[in-house]
């Protein structure tokens, strides 16, 4: 029997998708970027998570292992991963399991796994180049990974984290419309594939860089109801997670980002600078959209990574902390 899914159902799964997930378009005939590996992390389990990588002239002094949002791939790092390199710090950028060229593409991983994976990835890059720092940066989804790894018991050693508009919006941030719209179509449609497309959201401001991800073959374009809910899930952790991360964290958040709501990425930023654990820089771009260093400005957002991972402690150059103790000290309590 054919199950009909009530029109109001679709439009509510469309609006949670246009909040979770990045949004891709059709471009005008446009061509096919080619895929570019540069070598393959093997888990455990047997799973191969390729990955691409950027290292400057002679033996870095740092190391950052980047994680990417959901339904993007390892190709989400190709703009500010050179840039990083020039500024002599290295950049490994693993495709996470079910996205991109891994097993199970398309499919939720699971929050324990993808924790898992990022953890053992982060322990080979460790044991592959001793002596130099490393640093665990995430975007979007991978952000939410990387919360929760730190504030897990199994955290990895690490020199710090750089949290890039990490998904933060779990379910004591939605409202009960949300709520109910995603436990009704998880219990009733998981495998039904949304686009997200036509909801109006703009990811970031650099068209150029919207057209690279949506034709990008790496890139998801079609999101299961289960891994909406699977995400929904993760920031939960995520944002349970920030009050306890205990190695330096650099959260990045821009003005335009209509992803994760202000009052979200706000109570992720009162629990990790409240939590005194570690030392916590906020960093807030007025002008910036949710995929911050894709943007426009996002040379200048990937100049103050670069100068926060060489000294932790230093103002960052585009007075961006700044901003943020303003930013955060307008934002209502939740």
């Amino acid at each position: 029997m054919r199950r009909t899914i009530p029109p109001a159902l679709i439009l509510g799964l469309a609006v949670m998708l246009a909040a979770c997930a990045t949004p891709h378009r059709q471009a005008a005939m446009p061509p096919v970027p080619p895929v570019v590996t540069d070598g393959v992390f093997t888990m455990a389990d047997g799973a191969h998570l390729p990955f691409r990588e950027w290292w400057p002239l002679g033996k870095p002094a740092i190391v950052v292992l980047a994680l990417h949002g959901i339904d993007d791939s390892r190709d989400a790092w190709e703009v500010p991963g050179p840039l990083l390199a020039a500024q002599g710090i290295a950049v490994i950028a693993p495709d996470e399991r079910g996205f991109g060229a891994t097993p199970g593409r398309g499919y939720w991983p699971g929050t324990a796994q993808m924790l898992s994976d990022a953890r053992a990835m982060a322990l080979t890059v460790r044991q592959q180049n001793p002596g130099a720092k490393l640093y665990l940066m995430g975007e979007s989804m991978g952000g939410a990974v990387l919360l929760a790894l730190a504030a897990s018991p199994d955290a990895p050693q690490v020199d710090g984290y750089v949290f890039s508009s990490p998904a933060v919006w779990g379910r004591r941030q939605m409202n009960i419309l949300y709520r109910s719209v995603l436990w009704l179509a998880d219990s009733t449609v998981p495998n039904m594939r949304l686009t997200g497309g036509g909801t109006g959201v703009v990811p970031t401001d650099n068209e150029t860089a919207w057209d690279r991800l949506s034709r990008d073959p790496l890139t998801v374009t079609d999101t299961r109801v289960a891994t909406v809910k699977g995400l929904v899930d993760l920031m939960d952790q995520a944002l349970a997670g920030a009050g306890h991360i205990s190695a330096p964290a650099l959260f990045l958040y821009g003005g335009h980002d209509e992803l994760v709501p202000k009052p979200a990425m706000a109570a992720a930023w009162r629990a990790a600078a409240a939590s005194g654990d570690a030392a916590v820089t906020l960093a807030f771009y007025p002008k910036g959209y949710h995929l911050l260093q894709r943007d426009h400005e996002g040379p200048t957002v990937t100049a103050d990574i670069a100068h926060w991972l060489r000294d932790p402690a230093a103002p960052l150059p585009s007075g961006a902390d700044a901003r943020a103790r303003d930013w955060i000290a307008g934002q209502p309590a939740s």
